[in-house]
């Protein structure tokens, strides 16, 4: 059997699809990838289980550029054969499952990380959901990363919610409960490497410094917090995508305790050097970073939206707060700087539910019964 993943960049293929991609090749898969290099390399893991691809996707809208891409798509399909084409990112999808269908591959799946419409509003939310909608159609297999994400995709039309898988109780690829994990070791070395003191309450935010992850609402809470607390930091890991400069305006005078560390390939070492994470964003499929402070035993504060509801547990495991709400984000965040047991209690019953339910290991299965199934089916 052969499978091809198609991801807009390598970011996305490295993250979610590297131990799916190496189970399906010790299973006597033949996996192909098609990925933009342009933006970043592949994992050798990856490299050493598949065939690699590349194929340049503009990541905005581009008729041209987009008209190019989907006519190589059609051409590798029609040259390699596969049985599956499997899209993750929503360019991806777009080009993939219609150049996958015109190529008459049998088995088109899609999984959805979240709706880049979803905070849009008027025409543009109009077409770009008419976009989800027309390539939904065009897989024979839709999957969600979060049962919520499901529900909102079935109630906007994307797909009917019998149309719509979802793999264990949601993401990807779970979370590495081996990496991710309380290290009081990484935690000194990265305070010390940062200028933060041994006690020094720690606000963290790992992800891609992009408005909509609402950095301009962290920024304003941090700065409001920072007047009371002289000691506090906060912490934003990840490539800038717009959204620093908006953390930085609202931090004000205690930018000088912001630390952007950018792009890191260790968020596991900044996890186990912080108190908090936060992820105030406006839109998530999942919200996998949530995951990952958890097994790192990190209480979270997050916006109650589709996607973070499945990941963090309000009260149990984390608090949520509405979303764009700064001064609820401060409140929130207030909360679990002054009450040490919260915190901890927060923490544990999340590292307890990472592990139990939303382990690599555990999703591997879910992934393996897919394409189990898949087999059967073509």
């Amino acid at each position: 059997m052969r499978v091809c993943f198609v991801t807009s960049n390598t970011f996305a293929l490295n993250a979610f699809l590297a131990m799916p991609i190496q189970a399906l090749a010790q299973r006597g898969w033949e996996v192909h990838v098609v990925v933009n290099t342009a933006d970043g390399a592949v994992a050798p893991a990856i490299c050493s289980s598949a065939r690699v691809h590349p194929v340049d996707h503009a990541r905005d809208i581009s008729p041209l550029k987009d008209l190019v891409s989907l006519w190589r798509l059609w051409r590798l399909f029609r040259r390699i054969r596969p049985d599956v084409v499997h899209s993750v990112t929503p360019k991806a999808g777009l080009l993939a499952m219609t150049a996958a269908r015109l190529a008459g591959v049998p088995c088109r799946m899609h999984t959805f990380t979240g709706q880049v419409w979803a905070t849009r509003e008027g025409a543009m939310r109009w077409l770009l959901r008419g976009v989800d909608r027309f390539f939904a159609a065009c897989a024979t297999r839709v999957l969600a990363d979060s049962p919520s994400q499901r529900e909102f995709m079935a109630g906007e039309g994307v797909a009917a919610a019998g149309r719509i898988g979802v793999l264990g109780e949601g993401s990807i690829c779970g979370v590495d409960t081996q990496r991710f994990r309380p290290d009081a070791q990484a935690r000194g070395q990265v305070r010390s490497r940062l200028g933060i003191g041994p006690d020094a309450p720690v606000l963290l935010y790992v992800g891609r410094l992009h408005p909509d992850k609402g950095l301009a609402e962290l920024g304003a809470a941090f700065g409001q917090l920072a007047s009371r607390h002289p000691d506090l930091h906060l912490v934003l890991a990840g490539p800038d995508e717009g959204g620093l400069a908006l953390a930085q305006r609202g931090a004000g005078a205690a930018s000088s305790r912001l630390h952007a560390v950018g792009m890191t390939r260790e968020p596991e070492r900044h996890m186990a050097a912080a108190d908090v994470f936060c992820l105030p964003s406006y839109r998530e499929g999942f919200g996998l970073s949530l995951l990952e402070a958890a097994s790192a035993g990190l209480p979270c504060v997050a916006s109650r939206i589709y996607g973070i509801t499945d990941a963090v547990q309000d009260g149990a495991t984390g608090l949520l707060v509405p979303v764009r709400d700064a001064p609820a984000l401060a409140a929130a965040i207030e909360r679990l700087l002054q009450d040490e047991a919260l915190r901890s209690r927060l923490a544990a019953a999340a590292r307890e539910r990472a592990l139990g339910r939303f382990s690599r290991e555990a999703m591997m299965q879910h992934w393996m019964r897919l394409y189990e199934e898949v087999r059967q089916s073509v």
